[in-house]
């Protein structure tokens, strides 16, 4: 009895160990694609009430072979237009995390991902504002990174900091950091 229960844990154990590695596959692809990618996965697997996401759309994603599959598969989905409706340029920044006054909240959502935490601000000369607060840290290597919760990363992080975003009609009106602890 005791041989069959061992041989499903390891069998089970194994399975799962190679199971879906998100991080090889973005691994794997190269210029235009990753920064599209890691623009729009934002929006893939949106979170549920409680905070958490599941892994069903980036899987789908990255079972298909090539780069046209995946490009018709963003189409499909309503993805493709919420990155390439910006110039060039403006994309470029995206990719490279620079959020700007001016921007508005999806531009931020693809360069930083979902804030840590929002929240309404009053008295403020808009229909609506918000207080959007990204966690982010500083690695050994000098490298910035958004902190993200629950992530099952290792982070080497030299210094923490918080960078506020006050978004008033879904617009960045106001941009402030400071350094933090958590």
């Amino acid at each position: 009895m005791r041989k069959p229960t061992l041989f499903i844990a390891l069998a089970c154990s194994v399975v799962m160990s190679f199971g879906f590695n998100l991080s090889k596959k973005i691994g794997k692809l190269e210029g235009e694609e990753y920064q599209h990618f890691m623009a729009l996965r934002v929006y893939m697997d949106p979170p549920n009430a409680r905070g958490e996401r599941g892994k069903d759309d980036r899987k789908a994603f990255f079972k298909l072979k090539t780069r046209p599959e995946r490009d018709e598969w963003l189409k499909e989905k309503g993805l493709w237009e919420r990155f390439y409706k910006y110039e060039p340029h403006i994309r470029q920044k995206i990719s490279e995390g620079d959020v700007q006054i001016g921007w508005d909240k999806h531009m931020v959502y693809m360069a930083w991902g979902r804030p840590y935490k929002r929240q309404k601000v009053a008295g403020r000369n808009a229909y609506r504002s918000e207080r959007f607060t990204y966690r982010f840290e500083v690695r050994k290597d000098g490298a910035h990174q958004v902190w993200v919760r629950n992530s099952t990363d290792t982070y080497q992080a030299q210094k923490l900091y918080i960078k506020e975003l006050i978004v008033d009609d879904d617009k960045v009106a106001d941009i402030r950091s400071r350094d933090a602890k958590w």
